[in-house]
């Protein structure tokens, strides 16, 4: 009879951890030779660079557009042969999650989520510009993310030395 009573008085209600893509698209797309048509008549070894960049909006109470900006610059002999950059985004519904593990999924499973669709664009453009297709390898978002919360706790740990330091002086 006790054991029923506590499981009766513990029926708190829960909210069930829900992550959930509501819409993918393209928020921006840009390709640019600024060297044509004279690059297409160089010889040479392309050399690619590319950035990543990820902007989190919170749209409404667990709603969050994710935006993974993908930049590829291709040189060639120190000339720009082409720049292609790819505004990927994406409207996810996440509740139920502790803050952690909330700001873990944003800045790991929803930028995974959208680099598909950012590397079939970069590649597309690149094709249309006259290149061969550029094929982006696969990224890993955690440990990206892993290596950002290393990095922000030494500038932390580094910081509170610091002003130990100062505070001693």
């Amino acid at each position: 009879m006790a054991d029923e009573q506590k499981q009766d008085n513990t029926t708190e209600e829960q909210t069930e951890p829900l992550f959930q893509l509501q819409k993918i698209y393209l928020k921006d797309a840009s390709f640019e030779l600024p060297h044509a048509p004279q690059i297409f008549q160089e010889d040479g070894q392309v050399e690619i660079k590319m950035n990543i960049a990820q902007q989190v909006d919170q749209l409404a109470e667990g709603v969050h557009e994710v935006m993974l900006t993908v930049t590829v610059t291709a040189t060639l002999d120190e000339k720009t042969a082409y720049l292609a950059e790819v505004q990927q985004a994406g409207v996810f519904s996440i509740v139920g999650l502790d803050e952690k593990t909330q700001h873990a999924v944003l800045n790991t499973l929803c930028p995974h989520t959208l680099f598909p669709y950012a590397r079939r664009a970069i590649t597309d453009l690149v094709a249309d510009g006259g290149f061969p297709p550029l094929v982006l390898q696969p990224i890993n978002f955690d440990q990206i993310y892993a290596q950002r919360l290393q990095e922000a706790q030494a500038q932390q740990e580094q910081a509170a030395a610091d002003m130990e330091v100062q505070g001693n002086a």
